[in-house]
């Protein structure tokens, strides 16, 4: 029950996320395609523009929320350092998402993706540890009966060889009435 639940939570995150992405290719505009003759842009200084839009557009430029200028992405450095722009008023690749929160949400993601992995890679694991299981022990079962019967087989042998043993015995000593002599021993009541 609890696998299904698993399985289900991570199918309707999956599908969240290819809806999200749908979304996202139909609301960003078209790109237009450049005649080969065409130069690439160039692109202005970081330092020259003045709205977070057109600082944004290009990815080498970093837009600080707090004095509203745009200045270089500091590359020596994964992380924005809090001398250049506090995190949660640095904005890079969208205006609208702090860089703060996209950290924040870059790990939540992250961290979801290796979960449903890892639980994915330990729940095949187990299902096929227990199917080995099941018949290995099937097999097990299959021996433990064919060496019970087995025993029992020779215990039945041993049992009718002692029987044989004692009637002879009994013959012997007059025990039992053996046929081939008709005379016996005359008892009184």
């Amino acid at each position: 029950m609890g696998e299904s639940r698993v399985f289900t939570s991570m199918l309707m995150f999956l599908l969240m996320c290819v809806a999200f992405c749908v979304s996202e290719a139909t609301t960003t505009k078209k790109p237009t395609i450049i005649p080969p003759t065409a130069l690439p842009p160039v692109h202005k200084p970081c330092k020259t523009m003045t709205s977070c839009e057109t600082c944004l557009a290009n990815v080498s430029c970093l837009w600080c929320q707090t004095n509203g200028s745009c200045m270089d992405y500091p590359v020596s450095y994964v992380i924005p350092p809090a001398s250049v722009c506090k995190l949660s008023q640095a904005r890079w690749g969208v205006c609208w998402v702090n860089f703060e929160a996209l950290i924040i949400a870059m790990a939540v993601v992250c961290g979801t993706l290796l979960l449903a992995i890892t639980v994915c890679c330990c729940y095949c694991c187990c299902c096929r540890r227990g199917r080995r299981r099941s018949s290995s022990s099937d097999r097990d079962d299959e021996q433990f009966a064919r060496r019970r019967e087995e025993i029992r087989q020779r215990a039945d042998e041993r049992r009718v060889e002692r029987k044989v043993k004692h009637d002879e015995i009994r013959k012997k000593y007059g025990l039992i009435p053996d046929s081939d002599h008709p005379y016996s021993k005359f008892e009184n009541d």
